[in-house]
């Protein structure tokens, strides 16, 4: 067996982030910077209002009080969107909105909380400072100035910013398109009745639901029988339209060779046997330059196996930065004694349920049975719990814990 980080270190020498594209900001969401963007204007982009109120000049005010308020002939209205070429001289107030571009000769706002209206004249009941609720030029950004750094992962926010500071579009690196093949003769789908011998397929299911929630575009490739022609043929036509493949089933020891074959005659591929439970059997390689990843047939085998390193290789084809290719370690409490183990060499990656104690701290228990062909625990884990060899961790100890659903 080899150690998990010699497997992964494998997938991510072969996984190489795809070429930048100039992508609309309606299509950006999730999709990582391929390099810096700069601003292209001031945001904002002129002085401007933050309240509603009166454009004065702080001078006019300094006396003013509830008792003898300020007053101040209104000389025009500034909305948003309006020119704002109003001047104001002294003893004048312009009422101007939130947003709205601020006059030439006012110096500050008096919120509207602070005024009342008789006729023509504004009375102010509070002096101001000078520069009082004004968002001046370029505040938020100035023109030329670094957005963004490439690497990063846009979210709504950053799309947001973007269009403020006129990048439509933006260089990022596309989402890889991933293809799911499953494999097996044992395998159908749909809610009919099963014949003996025959298994409904999850894997391919989860492993394209897996997919979309990392933001990578997935493509049902189907299921192959354990025919050589089927699988060689599903195989050819998914490097075709796909950036990765991953497959499921046929990589154990013991398995039938159909797929074995198949790959090893289409691509360089490593059998690797990992020190690692669940998802001890893995295979790697490339068809040209596709990376397949054959992930266990056990379906926790298969998405603890894609969560370890199919996931992080299709990360850095997606343009992430190294160190946001792996989910983080978490230091965590074990509130039961499910962490205990038998000593066999292998790191366990036991499903568990997770939430934050009163002390502020993860906590985590068991989330059911922990055989790799029992679906419903991994499914409605939160995470995995990273058990090295050894005993494992007694009630009450530290454990560190990957969080599936942060």
């Amino acid at each position: 067996m080899i150690p998990l980080e010699e497997a992964q270190a494998r997938v991510l020498a072969a996984c190489r982030p795809k070429a930048s594209a100039a992508v609309a900001l309606d299509d950006a969401l999730g999709l990582v910077l391929a390099e810096a963007v700069v601003a292209a204007d001031n945001v904002p982009p002129f002085a401007n209002s933050a309240m509603d109120g009166f454009a004065v000049r702080a001078g006019d005010l300094a006396d003013a009080s509830a008792a003898r308020p300020a007053r101040l002939r209104v000389i025009g209205t500034i909305a948003a969107g309006a020119p704002g070429l109003i001047p104001v001289g002294d003893g004048q107030a312009v009422r101007i909105m939130t947003g709205a571009p601020f006059p030439p000769g006012a110096d500050a706002v008096a919120i509207v909380e602070t005024t009342r209206t008789e006729g023509d004249d504004v009375l102010v009941s509070e002096p101001v400072v000078a520069g009082a609720h004004i968002r001046p030029v370029g505040e938020d950004l100035a023109a030329g100035q670094e957005v963004f750094p490439a690497g990063v992962a846009l979210g709504a926010g950053h799309l947001g910013v973007l269009a403020s500071a006129g990048r439509d579009p933006v260089p990022v690196v596309p989402s890889p398109v991933v293809g799911v093949l499953s494999t097996g003769d044992e395998l159908v789908e749909g809610s009919g009745p099963l014949q003996p011998g025959q298994i409904r397929d999850s894997n391919r299911r989860t492993l394209l639901g897996l997919l979309r929630r990392d933001g990578f575009r997935a493509v049902d490739l189907g299921i192959a029988r354990d025919d050589e022609g089927d699988i060689r043929r599903r195989l050819e036509e998914g490097a075709q339209r796909c950036d990765a493949i991953l497959t499921s089933g046929g990589v154990s020891m013991g398995d039938f060779d159909f797929v074995k074959k198949v790959l090893d005659d289409l691509a360089a591929m490593a059998w690797m046997q990992i020190a690692i439970r669940p998802a001890k059997p893995f295979a790697f390689g490339a068809i040209g330059d596709v990376p397949i990843f054959g992930l266990p047939g056990n379906p926790v085998s298969s998405m603890v196996s894609y969560e370890l390193l199919a996931r992080p290789g299709l990360r850095r084809m997606a343009g992430h930065p190294d160190q946001a290719l792996h989910r983080p370690l978490i230091p965590a409490v074990a509130d039961d004694g499910s962490l205990r183990r038998r000593a066999d060499g292998r790191t366990n990656y036991t499903r568990v349920l997770a939430a934050v104690g009163p002390d502020g701290r993860y906590h985590v228990r068991t989330a059911g049975g922990q055989a790799s062909n029992l679906l419903w625990p991994m499914a409605v884990a939160d995470a995995l719990a990273v058990v090295p060899p050894g005993p494992g961790v007694e009630a009450g100890g530290e454990a560190s814990i990957l969080l599936l659903h942060p």
